[in-house]
């Protein structure tokens, strides 16, 4: 993990918070995108309730403006308690990001029933509990043009398929529409939401199994214009940007952030 990733930065400094004062929900918050979301809210001047099913570490820097929570969102009866809980710590709720999600390989005839159910359970299941959950704590936040913001990390194989990964790549696909179902439904009532759909991203698990194999980012990224995988806090940027009032307008989105990667 980036040790430094909650410091001020150059890139920062002179520039408004974008999320001064708001209290934000972060799942998958121990993985390395979750990490530097929960990061980059807390450099933005936002609270977080960092959530994972193991304690997430929180970053370095963030001191008390990141609270971690244990919860595992795969059972459907902890996430009105989870939703409380967060509410009695921040004192209110005006973003959710769901991060939290898994990876299941197999084409129809390979994968196993359990891998799919997982995979449905974590990627879309947990998606549309919590936001069940939170919603009424978000529509009491949602004042005037000061909407709130539910932001969830889909893939860009939610919006073109790979091959072999036909659990992954459907549930993702189902966020995606859960998510531009939420920004319909519940626009009026000052909600927006939107999805990012990342490609190929150099997390901490990427970097371990690139050393392990022995293999060069650039040959994972032979097929990314780009020439490099992205890194996660690019996408953590993007995140804080469509939870905040810069992105007032921007509702029901599946923003993709590939480096120009096409697939298939």
């Amino acid at each position: 993990m980036n040790r430094r990733v909650c410091d001020s930065s150059a890139e920062h400094v002179g520039r408004e918070l974008e999320l001064a004062g708001r209290k934000v929900l972060v799942t998958g918050a121990a993985g390395g995108i979750g990490q530097a979301i929960v990061a980059a809210c807390v450099r933005q001047g936002a609270r977080v309730a960092a959530v994972d099913r193991v304690m997430a570490p929180v970053p370095d820097g963030c001191g008390d403006k990141a609270v971690p929570f244990v919860a595992d969102l795969t059972d459907p009866g902890s996430t009105d308690s989870l939703i409380a809980e967060v509410i009695t710590e921040l004192g209110d709720l005006e973003g959710l990001v769901n991060c939290a999600g898994v990876m299941r390989r197999g084409d129809l005839l390979a994968i196993d029933l359990a891998d799919w159910s997982a995979a449905y359970a974590v990627n879309v299941d947990a998606v549309m509990r919590l936001c069940r959950a939170a919603l009424p704590a978000l529509f009491a936040s949602s004042t005037g043009n000061d909407t709130a913001s539910i932001v969830t990390i889909a893939s860009q194989w939610g919006l073109v398929p790979a091959a072999g990964h036909i659990a992954y790549n459907s549930s993702k696909a189902a966020v995606v529409s859960l998510t531009r179902s939420l920004a319909r439904d519940f626009g009026a009532r000052g909600i927006r939401a939107n999805s990012i759909c990342p490609g190929e991203i150099l997390t901490p698990m990427v970097e371990s199994k690139l050393a392990t194999t022995g293999t060069k980012e650039s040959e994972l990224a032979a097929a990314i214009p780009l020439g490099r995988l992205g890194r996660p806090r690019e996408v953590a940027e993007l995140t804080t940007f469509l939870l905040s009032e810069r992105a007032s307008f921007i509702s029901g989105a599946a923003i993709e952030i590939t480096g120009a990667q096409q697939v298939g």
